[in-house]
């Protein structure tokens, strides 16, 4: 009999897949989030009723409520991130104004999530491997030896990164499943123990702790913050998982994060001396399974940190194909799945700033210091989007609770302020570099096609009808692209006219994007003069497009492709960084990968 739905093996598949994908972030946050806090302040049964209250309404309210119900709720086949929330709310605006806004905080978030993607993989993995300490005869271990070995493990992920995922993909969601339930388990023992920590379910006490901590709870806010890192996964891998699996492994891991955080403060009421606890935690449960622990705990922090730079590739392409980045080398390092994507650029600058920040902070607790302000704008920019979105679509109930999350991100946002001077600022000048690439991208894309001066199509089509019946013609087939079939680009033009290179058959590529996220289509529009056809290619902005697969089976066979290349001439700097830029990214053809051997640059000196 067929499955179908809930019960479907596909379904369970992911599921699992969804426990290794998307939570590794957020499921390895209980290693390093209370033994964080509790260095701040006395773990006393009034501050642990407090903090962990504020830690399960922080996992309810921006976790569940903000990413699972509401942010999850938009998108109209399923795709997640912050890109995706613009191209949702772009053609529902009517001002400039309101466009050009939300386009500056879709390429805020990118900037901020790469910013954050850089500190994870260092907390992740040297929180991890500070639990050496506590093997017996390790105690002594220096921290610039746990340094070089966290280095040492990043250094390997990031290599590994070229060969691909998908071999050892499958083994991250049975692993994360041992992981938390393990953490649940862990917690549980402890809790039983001491039933009295579960009172911290009840929001009166994180209320109480912030009013009567004055200023020392914003900043102790942002500690807690740390429990949610990674809640944005939901969202944003939506897309790749679907999100009806999303949202029933995230019922299993909030279940079983919460019990642990529970655990937690459990075990600390009994160990108020604890420094580790997490890790101190398991060893006291149970001694001799401490190594087998601590080497899952430092495979889950790698898996969370691969999800996290799988998720970066994912967004820089989103960014490429809605043509806010600029364009970058691309391999698919699967031959039946064209999502599993490398970035050779973006991984080699990840991995300097993941060592960079390793051992510029040393320790994972000034590792935490600075770890959330990232994370929080991007919530934050999540939060006013959503809002928005909602509000334009009329739905406002769903608005009123927007706003009030909102409202929550915002006092979040404030209380991570306070991070800055303890090296927050290092995650804001990571993303400055990506965000200042990106607008200077931007702004010289538009310069340079004023520059350009493209002609008008009535104006070519009369030129090129002259020219055709008066030159002689090569025989076979040669390609142009041109995003705008209304305005030929300078090199088409050039090439024709200027050169009087003159194929039997000449064929414009328009790629144009469509508002759906998904779908490629590709079809012959109507001829505009002899010999001259104009192919479109539709496609979404989250499609990974086989450029040569599309021409081949409409039946282009072409003999040559020619393509535009600048040669910008500039004294200013600005422009000098984007004409740096565009020497050094790919071309439109190399980009797409068509054949090498057919294709021929066409180079237009321009003055900006």
């Amino acid at each position: 009999m067929k499955m179908s739905g809930l019960n479907s093996p596909n379904y369970f598949k992911g599921v699992m897949k969804s426990m290794g994908v998307v939570f590794g972030d957020i499921g390895t946050s209980p290693i390093y989030t209370l033994t964080v806090i509790f260095l701040l302040v006395q773990p006393n049964l009034k501050n642990l009723l407090g903090i962990i209250s504020l830690i399960v309404w922080t996992l309810t309210i921006l976790v569940t409520i903000q990413y699972a119900w509401l942010a999850m709720q938009l998108g109209r086949k399923g795709e997640g991130g912050t890109i995706v929330l613009k191209e949702i709310i772009l053609p529902m605006l009517k001002s400039g104004r309101a466009i050009a806004f939300f386009s500056l905080l879709a390429i805020i978030g990118v900037s901020l999530l790469i910013g954050d993607a850089v500190i994870t993989p260092a907390i992740s993995i040297l929180s991890a491997v500070e639990g050496l300490r506590l093997i017996p005869g390790n105690e002594a271990m220096s921290q610039s030896i746990l340094v070089i070995i966290a280095a040492f493990i990043a250094i390997v992920l990031f290599s590994f990164q070229k060969k691909g995922t998908e071999k050892v993909a499958w083994a991250f969601g049975p692993i994360m499943v041992i992981w938390f339930s393990i953490l649940a388990v862990m917690g549980l023992f402890y809790i039983l123990q001491e039933p009295q920590i579960i009172q911290a379910l009840n929001p009166y006490y994180g209320m109480h702790f912030m009013a009567s901590n004055g200023i020392t709870a914003f900043f102790i806010l942002s500690q807690v913050l740390l429990c949610a890192t990674g809640g944005e996964a939901l969202f944003a891998d939506m897309g790749q998982l679907g999100r009806a699996p999303i949202l029933k492994a995230w019922g299993v891991v909030f279940f079983a994060l919460i019990l642990n955080y529970l655990g937690q403060g459990a075990y600390l009421l009994q160990h108020p001396e604890s420094k580790n606890i997490l890790f101190e935690m398991a060893y006291t449960t149970a001694p001799v399974l401490y190594i087998p622990f601590l080497i899952l705990a430092v495979v889950a922090t790698v898996i969370a940190s691969q999800a996290v730079i799988s998720g970066i590739f994912s967004i820089v392409y989103q960014g490429i194909t809605t043509r806010v980045i600029p364009l970058l080398k691309i391999d698919y390092t699967s031959a039946e799945l064209r999502s599993q994507i490398y970035i050779d650029s973006v991984n080699w600058f990840m991995l300097l700033a993941v060592l960079y920040i390793l051992f510029q902070f040393e320790y994972s607790e000034r590792l935490a210091a600075a770890y959330g302000l990232a994370v929080m704008g991007t919530m934050t920019l999540t939060g006013i989007m959503i809002t928005a979105i909602f509000l334009l679509k009329r739905q406002y109930i769903r608005t009123a609770i927007a706003f009030c999350v909102l409202l929550v991100d915002l006092v979040f946002l404030f209380s991570t302020t306070f991070k800055i001077p303890n090296g927050g600022y290092w995650s804001l000048i990571i993303a400055a570099i990506p965000f200042t690439l990106i607008m200077i991208y931007i702004h010289g894309q538009k310069r340079l096609f004023a520059a350009m001066n493209p002609m008008d199509l009535p104006e070519f089509r009369e030129r090129y009808t002259h020219v055709y019946t008066h030159v002689k013609k090569i025989k076979g087939t040669a390609l142009f692209f041109a995003r705008d079939i209304q305005k030929i680009p300078s090199y088409i033009s050039h090439t024709i006219f200027n050169n009087n290179i003159l194929y039997e058959e000449n064929i414009i590529i328009s790629l144009q994007q469509l508002d759906n996220p998904f779908g490629v289509s590709g079809k012959f529009e109507e001829d505009l003069e002899t010999g001259l056809r104009v192919f479109r290619i539709d496609y979404g902005y989250m499609e990974i497009i086989n450029m040569t697969k599309i021409l081949r089976e409409a039946g282009i066979r072409e003999k040559t492709i020619f393509y535009g290349l600048e040669e910008i001439v500039t004294d200013n700097l600005v422009w000098k960084i984007f004409s740096a830029i565009k020497r050094l990214s790919p071309s439109f053809v190399q980009f797409y990968k068509l054949p090498s051997h057919k294709i021929h640059g066409v180079v237009t000196r321009i003055e900006m």
